[in-house]
């Protein structure tokens, strides 16, 4: 069994409620969440080369993994002239990406438990490699099918162990950037992917994108063997009898607690120094820990049951997903007939505007959510409340639906391509803004499941997206583009009752999950993370 972090808070404040400014100190300070032990080998006590080493080897796997999956959009018109295949086929080999996508979280993840985060990203990365070289020989609509469903279970984990990533790495201040971070390199992925694809299929020939993806895959996985250090941490045993721990009590009284909270940190805050590993135990394959992972199958939906938290992350997150697959499939489909007729390299150039809006939402609005949630604790008496968070979700809700209308109607009626790529800007600075709201919030929320959250989020949110493309065709074909989109709108919009419904009651739902929270928590495999 686990035990406690150094430095955690022992009674009182609901999950994800912490103490992030010190009032009663002799000048303020900024608390570090979670308190890094004085071990240099915690990840938290990492030199900054060394974080950003490995978090930037996450994010290039997320990023090629929905390159992999997305750009299959740019080949559409060499399927059908060359192999004969069908929107409807089109459809279907997407659809069967995300299915792998949401099935293959439900049994890789729980393996990142007991043996690390090294040992599944590897096999991963060497997977995602093979089915780029199969997609760059397959002939029928079977292997279509086939390799879309095989690149998706590969590429399952690929959200999910960035998130557990950052967790290892960052405290609770740093969180939203690098949350947004990671989101802008997935769709940098899907937008940044076709742009530079679309070149190549118009000079060298589909079969060459994926060529040319699997000489990339390749050249990451070499990095990720050579480069990436396990970021589980399981302190040394005798480190940590010897670990000195000097106590700070502070007196905070709550509403919805009237307790008092104690929280224990060192003093100062540790001065890592260098690694006491060797390289090769840094690059070790296995970084296996004691204690069964079979609960860990099943938990991840009893968490989407449970917490409110988790609920609300894997709904927004699926239906931007969904909202973002809707999108690809009808601009890959409807631009390449008139009035746009537009090549292979003119539909990867559209995908700029959705890059621009992901970049800006990026450079302004994570960096400003992170900036929020200080100053309102300031203003909360230090404490921090993961709620605070979700104000910037409900303008993105509205950016979301203008973005929808826009893009669909502007179809429907031959609007210029500019207007369309505008409205995919749009929906790109949402996408950015709610996405990293509402994985932030999970990760504050409930920091010492997150793993198994994710995976219950993973799930949800790549089901929505999957069923989106199976159902699509048959949608269009009963509603019309005009009227879809619309629909699709107007679910963007009522999504912003959700965290307005949080702010208002969502620190109550953690005070009444709290003691569940224990439960699940407990039951972990690793000492300290996810």
């Amino acid at each position: 069994m686990e035990t406690p972090r150094q430095g955690s808070i022992t009674t009182a404040f609901p999950p994800g409620t912490v103490l992030l400014e010190d009032r009663h100190a002799s000048h303020t300070e900024l608390i570090l969440n979670p308190t890094p032990s004085d071990d240099p080998d915690d990840p938290l006590n990492w030199s900054p080369l060394r974080k950003g080493v490995n978090f930037a080897l996450t994010c290039s796997y997320v990023c090629f993994t929905f390159v992999l999956i997305d750009i299959n959009s740019l080949a559409y018109r060499g399927y059908i002239t060359e192999l004969g295949l069908t929107y409807a086929t089109f459809n279907i080999a997407s659809g069967c990406s995300f299915i792998g996508l949401a099935f293959g979280c439900l049994f890789l993840l729980p393996c990142v438990h007991k043996f690390g985060r090294r040992p599944v990203y590897l096999i991963s990365a060497v997977v995602q490699f093979a089915c780029a070289v199969w997609w760059a020989n397959f002939h029928s609509a079977g292997e279509l099918i086939g390799v879309s469903l095989l690149a998706g279970l590969a590429g399952s984990i690929s959200e999910a162990v960035v998130m557990i990533t950052i967790v290892d790495l960052f405290f609770v201040h740093q969180h939203a950037r690098f949350n947004g971070v990671f989101v802008f390199m997935q769709s940098l992925g899907t937008t940044g992917g076709p742009i530079a694809c679309g070149y190549i299929v118009v000079d060298l020939g589909w079969r060459w994108m994926w060529w040319i993806v699997a000489i990339f895959l390749g050249v990451n996985l070499l990095l990720v063997l050579f480069f990436f250090e396990e970021s589980k941490y399981v302190p040394d045993s005798s480190r940590q009898a010897g670990a000195a721990t000097t106590t700070t009590t502070t007196a905070i009284t709550q509403d919805d607690d009237k307790a008092i909270t104690t929280q224990t940190c060192p003093s100062p805050y540790p001065f890592p120094g260098p690694s006491q590993k060797p390289l090769r135990q840094r690059l070790a394959f296995i970084t296996k820990t004691p204690g069964p992972i079979t609960h860990h199958f099943y938990q991840p939906l009893l968490t989407l049951i449970s917490f409110p938290a988790v609920a609300y992350t894997a709904t927004a997150y699926g239906t931007l997903l969904a909202f973002f697959s809707a999108c690809a499939s009808a601009g890959s489909y409807f631009m390449i007939y008139p009035p746009y007729n537009f090549s292979p390299s003119a539909i990867g150039l559209f995908h700029l505007g959705g890059f621009t809006g992901a970049l800006l939402g990026t450079l302004t609005m994570t960096p400003l959510i992170d900036w929020m949630i200080v100053r309102l604790a300031k203003r909360n008496g230090g404490v921090f409340e993961p709620e605070m968070r979700l104000w910037m979700s409900i303008p993105a809700a509205g950016v979301n639906c203008v973005a929808m209308l826009l893009f669909g109607i502007g179809l429907h009626r031959g609007l210029h391509w500019a207007i369309l790529a505008f409205a995919q800007g749009l929906f790109g600075f949402g996408f950015i803004t709610a996405a990293d709201v509402a994985l932030t919030y999970l990760s504050d929320c409930y920091p010492d499941i997150l793993a198994d959250a994710l995976i219950a989020v993973v799930f949800i949110r790549n089901g929505f997206a999957a069923t989106v493309r199976f159902a699509f065709t048959a949608w269009l074909e009963g509603m019309g583009l005009q009227n879809t989109f619309i629909l699709i709108g107007m679910i963007a919009l009522v999504s912003a009752v959700v965290p307005v419904c949080l702010l208002v009651w969502g620190k109550r739902a953690r005070v009444r999950t709290a003691e569940r929270y224990g439960i699940f928590a407990g039951r972990r495999v690793v000492v300290r993370g996810v």
